[in-house]
């Protein structure tokens, strides 16, 4: 838009407006848009100069203006109040004690976030009618301080304990001590531990250093015990472990080794027929996004491929991190890139995400790609740029990883579900001997089965990059029914312990960056399945 038609009309009205705010109007196609909200600051507000810290110091009453904005340039419109800084919501703890002073009330507004204040979930956004359908089990904070080391040490001791509690039901574990109560003599005994070092001997024993509450010690594992050594071999670091056998408080020789893992449960069935999907890693504006498969997927799903009664059943639709390709996410993207800005990306996906039939509920969880970050637990998609995505009425946003329960009822407890982009994959793919010998990049559903065993999404330190939590959000507390995970692009079903494991594929054909790596992606394979008879299908739009 020209300037100077901006400039007249408010020289007309006047009103004077700072140069960045004149700028972002500039950038917006609509000056009877513009017009209509200009009108309505002055009218209102009585304001007659206008900067970019009025719009956001009066956003509750201005945003009302916003909305009275035809329909047809909502788009561009809500570009505007992102700039504009309308519409970052910003959800935190707030000490509720009255102020004593009007300097003190401006001194907390002033100051940065305290320390004792979080980022926390809010699912606020979510269409009220299909909360019902879908309940979030996981409660993550989001802390905004800078971690110090003492935060740490209080994470890794709080895990402990928590997978203290899950092993010491285990009934292999005898005579169950704790490390200063070791006495210098011979004895049998059973310790829980951190597992904070391990080594290998000239004679290939393993050695760990273990460590609880009360201090540390050595635990050894002999070559000769080759079942043994093969579970001791594969323990990762920071993992918390059981280990049985005899010592003294210089070390102990090691004759069972127990693990977390989860529990058998048993396999429920749906007094309804209701279908789940799971797909992810689209990679939307990726000049290899699949598009011709996908929108053939959309096509199934809206009932419009002949002999597919199946297609009417379904219910919901995961979609398990990396919905868009992003910017800057590997060396040299920018050349694989179809669309260069992140908005945009978003703006296109949503687009074709609409085109999907409204009952079907559309489960969001993001990724390393997604523009959020890179910590774990990750938070739902960021409103300022995945916007148009918050504007599909059967969307549903959840945090990575999170814990979910679809298809209740009165008669029905319904499937409780844990979905994790996968990150922390790679890692143990490339470092755990049993997993590197299996190509498990190849074959994710084996490092499913590793970190179920584990009952940790990423037990080691340097695994993924991660937030000192006063709990660890990447503890797998409770079972679940279903493990959903991407970021391997390969398609997989599996059980573990009755757990349905779905790996999702991708809608990006490979890229130079994933062929040097060795990768073999799956393309357009959508798992399905049925929550009554708990078929499994694999759908193929490739």
């Amino acid at each position: 838009m020209d300037k100077k038609e901006i400039l007249k009309f408010c020289f007309e009205n006047g009103l004077l407006l700072d140069k960045e705010v004149l700028n972002l109007f500039t950038e917006i196609g609509d000056l009877a848009s513009i017009k209509l909200i200009l009108e309505k600051v002055k009218t209102h507000a009585n304001q007659k100069i206008i900067t970019k810290s009025f719009f956001f110091e009066n956003k509750n009453q201005i945003s009302k203006y916003f909305l009275e904005v035809p329909g047809e340039n909502r788009e561009e419109i809500q570009k505007l109040k992102i700039k504009l800084g309308l519409n970052i919501e910003i959800s935190k703890e707030i000490n509720t004690n009255l102020k004593t002073s009007l300097e003190d009330f401006k001194n907390e507004l002033m100051n940065p976030l305290k320390k004792d204040q979080e980022f926390v979930v809010d699912n606020s956004k979510t269409n009220p009618s299909i909360n019902k359908d879908v309940k979030i089990l996981s409660n993550f904070s989001f802390l905004n301080n800078k971690p110090e080391v003492k935060d740490f040490v209080k994470y890794f001791r709080n895990r402990f304990l928590e997978m203290k509690k899950t092993l010491q039901e285990h009934v292999g574990l005898n005579n169950l001590v704790s490390i200063n109560k070791i006495s210098g003599s011979k004895q049998n005994i059973s310790l829980i531990g951190l597992v904070s070092d391990k080594r290998v001997t000239k004679n290939k024993n393993i050695i760990f250093e273990i460590e609880d509450l009360t201090g540390k010690i050595k635990v050894l594992i002999n070559s000769t015990k080759k079942e043994l050594y093969q579970k001791a071999d594969d323990i990762a670091l920071d993992s918390v472990i059981g280990f049985n056998g005899s010592g003294n408080r210089e070390i102990l020789f090691v004759n069972d080794v127990f693990f977390p893992d989860s529990t058998l449960i048993e396999k429920k069935n749906s007094p309804y027929e209701e279908i789940a999907l799971f797909i992810g890693d689209l990679h939307f504006g990726s000049k290899r996004f699949l598009e011709e498969g996908f929108l053939k997927f959309i096509n199934y799903l809206n009932g419009n491929v002949p002999n597919t009664p199946e297609a009417n059943k379904i219910k919901y639709l995961f979609i398990v991190g990396d919905l868009i390709t992003g910017i800057g996410n590997y060396p040299d993207q920018e050349r694989d890139l179809k669309i260069k800005d992140l908005e945009e990306q978003f703006s296109g996906l949503a687009n074709l995400l609409s085109k999907i039939r409204k009952d079907i509920l559309l489960i969001i969880s993001p990724g390393n790609h997604d523009g959020v970050r890179l910590m774990e637990p990750q938070p739902t998609l960021d409103e300022k740029y995945a916007w148009p995505l918050y504007d599909l009425k059967n969307a549903i946003f959840t945090t990575n990883p999170c814990s979910l329960n679809i298809g209740a009822k009165s008669n029905f407890s319904g499937f409780d579900v844990l979905t994790y982009h996968g990150f922390s994959f790679p890692f143990y793919a490339n470092s755990v001997p049993s997993l590197m010998t299996k190509k498990t990049m190849n074959t994710p559903e084996e490092i499913m089965k590793y970190l179920l065993k584990h009952r940790h999404l990423a037990p080691t330190h340097s695994s993924v990059q991660y937030f000192p939590h006063d709990e660890d959000p990447l503890i797998i507390k409770k079972t679940p029914d279903i493990f959903v995970s991407g970021h391997t692009h390969k398609s997989a079903v599996s059980y573990y312990n009755n757990i349905l494991l779905v790996s999702i594929s991708s809608w990006e054909g490979l890229t130079p960056y994933q062929e040097k790596f060795g990768n073999e992606p799956d393309h357009c394979k959508v798992p399905m399945f049925n929550l009554k008879t708990r078929v499994v299908k694999i759908l193929d739009f490739e």
